[in-house]
């Protein structure tokens, strides 16, 4: 495994850098709002990952599945990177879990864009979660160019720690991402934590692991006057808030912050709870169950609930808040707390996943083991009580270490290494495999097909 923390910054250089990078995401697009439907974290990542790697002179192309219509096939979204469109399925009805039986038709839009291109068009692709792997694999046999995989999460572990209501990920997507594990050329890990998984539950190589941390755009998520923020908000400036930003679903538990809050009441008068985010995944099966729960606590006039945000009005949900909870039950990293922090707004977090690395316990917030009312209670109320503008200021210190442009010195450096390595254990050279390409794409033509 290869750690980012504490090593220099890395410039990639010379033949194995890449000129052009496919990114795949199948069941979420980077253009949707984060906090809708399937869209999250994995959104954010991609998109900001792929505008810093092109400002260092890399293009991207991220391949997406078309959910309506309207879509454009291609969405020019910066210099050197658009997204493509590929239609793949019906536009409505299919859930996350529908979407194996629209891979074939995915790879076949995939596969047909690049044949539009003269062989060698793209240098390596990069695939986002274990659908796209799925994909990646194929391309890069049919393109003969690495793969690099980023599950973002394991079927294994959400399973491991599933919340009360929610549902067991299916047994194909285990095997789905034990075939990406073996046929990838390099594997990304959110943190030591992830790599550990990817080696213990699904004997992946060590020596093919790069441990890369997300980012946060530190030119955006800044501290800024509360003031202003909770009057945007409709916030009271006495309020003591706690702020909730991500899916409704019970993976978030956002659900243990309201039950927590309901035993804060009596210790805080002036408590209040701000919850941003939409309906997802399991939640989408009860939408208003959050909203009732708070009913049935008694504190539906303590409880804002908010539509997802922009990134924009994102920043002034971080900025009114004296804390942001993240009490999940999986999480492979936790942007939402990376970002808050930036923001000067300390984290109170389950003890799960990659939360460790994004928050330090006792200096820019707090970690709860456990999903337990009482010990979530005692962490948020010990948190307001005791915030300090030193807290804050840790908060902002330790989140200034993770830019999405050090994210992109460890994506390039891996880039580099999947490509030159894969020289290597191919035995072949550039002409022989670019030749190769050549004559594959001669025979598919030969039989009418495009792809």
């Amino acid at each position: 495994m290869r750690e980012l923390d504490g090593a220099p910054r890395l410039e990639v250089a010379g033949p194995a850098a890449p000129e052009r990078v496919a990114v795949l995401s199948v069941h979420t697009s980077p253009l949707a709002q984060p906090g809708t439907g399937d869209a999250g974290g994995m959104n954010v990542y991609i998109l900001q990952t792929a505008l810093d790697i092109a400002r260092r002179g890399v293009a991207v192309e991220i391949f997406t599945r078309a959910t309506s219509s309207a879509d454009p096939p291609i969405v020019p979204v910066a210099p050197g990177v658009l997204v493509r469109n590929v239609v793949a399925g019906p536009f409505e009805g299919l859930g996350k879990n529908d979407l194996p039986t629209q891979l074939c038709a995915f790879t076949a839009g995939v596969l047909r864009a690049e044949a539009n291109h003269e062989p060698g068009y793209y240098d390596i692709v990069h695939s986002h979660y274990w659908l796209s792997g799925q994909v990646g694999w194929l391309a890069r046999d049919r393109w003969a160019v690495p793969l690099v995989h980023s599950a973002h999460t394991l079927a294994a572990v959400k399973n491991a720690a599933l919340a009360d209501g929610d549902t067991p990920e299916p047994p194909l997507r285990a095997v789905g991402e034990q075939q990406v594990v073996d046929e990838a050329d390099r594997l990304i890990a959110n943190t030591e934590d992830e790599a550990r998984q990817l080696i213990s539950l699904h004997h992946a190589d060590a020596s093919r692991i790069d441990v890369v941390h997300p980012g946060v755009d530190l030119q955006v998520f800044t501290p800024g006057d509360r003031g202003a923020a909770r009057a945007a908000l409709g916030v009271a400036p006495d309020e003591q808030v706690v702020a909730f930003v991500g899916r409704i679903q019970p993976l978030k538990a956002p659900d243990v912050l309201l039950r927590a809050a309901a035993r804060l009441t009596a210790r805080f008068s002036r408590l209040r709870v701000v919850v941003a985010g939409g309906p997802s995944g399991s939640g989408l099966q009860a939408p208003d169950t959050l909203v009732r729960l708070a009913g049935e606590l008694g504190i539906a006039g303590r409880v804002t609930f908010l539509p997802p945000q922009s990134r924009d009005d994102l920043v002034a949900v971080y900025r009114a808040a004296d804390l942001v909870a993240v009490p999940s039950y999986s999480e492979s990293f936790g942007l939402v707390a990376i970002e808050a922090q930036a923001c000067g707004t300390p984290v109170v977090a389950a003890e799960v996943g990659g939360l460790p690395v994004a928050v330090r316990d006792g200096v820019s917030g707090a970690l709860v083991r456990g999903h337990g009312v009482s010990e979530w209670a005692d962490a948020i109320g010990g948190l307001l009580e005791r915030r300090s503008g030193a807290m804050s200021r840790a908060a902002v210190s330790h989140a200034a270490k993770f830019s999405w442009s050090r994210t992109v010195d460890g994506l390039l450096a891996a880039y580099g290494r999947a490509i030159g390595e894969y020289g290597v254990t191919h035995q072949r050279g550039a002409a022989s495999a670019l030749a190769s390409r050549r004559n594959g794409r001669r025979w598919t033509m030969r039989l009418g097909v495009r792809a």
